[in-house]
């Protein structure tokens, strides 16, 4: 099993990494607001936890983040706070369970284990952004109706902008996501890439679904 864990507190994070990898679950790990997203949207895990408090921004908004990009993971939040308005408002942004700090590991450890068998909930198969149509289960695109053909770098690709709709996102992010994580993000090799999916998904339609923002990566949606 494979978990995410977001937490600024080196100390806790710490004995987390250690605690769950007594128990032969491995750990991936973030910091801030920034590092958590973009782990959460490249990786896939049986859990995430977020602590409330990050640079960046907040656990609750990451929270509704994770899952206004279709991400369904069961998501256990950490946090100081124990008023009952807040723990309302963890669960309302997405979450699927609350632990107050301080807390015993043995409890965290517990329900962790009881999210991970809890059945997956099914995520839409079916994606649209203004007159694009895109079925993850047959990778069948359509814009305007008409019918295009991707190539599997392709759709791997528009299939990650999807995810990240309206997000900007950078260079090592992409190539993270549609090669791995050795792959070197300085090659021209994305570039190659989204120009044939620009091409295929832009050039002869409106609006134009994919924007390049100098220095800092894409941003995909009107």
């Amino acid at each position: 099993m494979r978990i995410l864990v977001v937490e600024d507190d080196p100390a806790l994070l710490r004995i987390l990494n250690e605690g769950f990898r007594e128990h032969r679950i491995d750990v991936v790990s973030a910091r801030t607001f920034h590092e958590g997203r973009e782990k959460a949207a490249l990786g896939t895990y049986a859990v995430i936890i977020l602590d409330v408090g990050l640079p960046g921004g907040s656990g609750f908004d990451l929270c509704k983040r994770i899952r206004a990009n279709g991400i369904s993971t069961p998501v256990m939040m950490l946090t100081a706070r124990d008023a009952v308005d807040d723990r309302v408002f963890g669960l309302e942004s997405g979450a699927d369970d609350y632990l107050v700090k301080p807390f015993a590991f043995k409890e965290l450890l517990a329900r962790v284990q009881a999210l991970a068998r809890r059945p997956p909930q099914i995520a839409p198969e079916r994606r649209t952004v203004a007159d694009l149509e895109v079925d993850l289960r047959t990778r069948e695109v359509r814009r305007a109706g008409r019918q295009l053909q991707l190539t599997a770098k392709e759709f791997e690709l528009l299939e990650f902008l999807l995810r990240n709709e309206g997000t900007v996102v950078d260079r090592a992010a992409i190539t993270a996501a549609v090669w791995d994580d050795n792959h070197d993000p300085f090659t021209n090799v994305l570039e190659v890439l989204v120009r044939r999916l620009r091409r295929k998904l832009d050039d002869d339609f409106e609006p134009k679904l994919i924007h390049t923002l100098r220095g800092a990566g894409y941003r995909f949606g009107v």
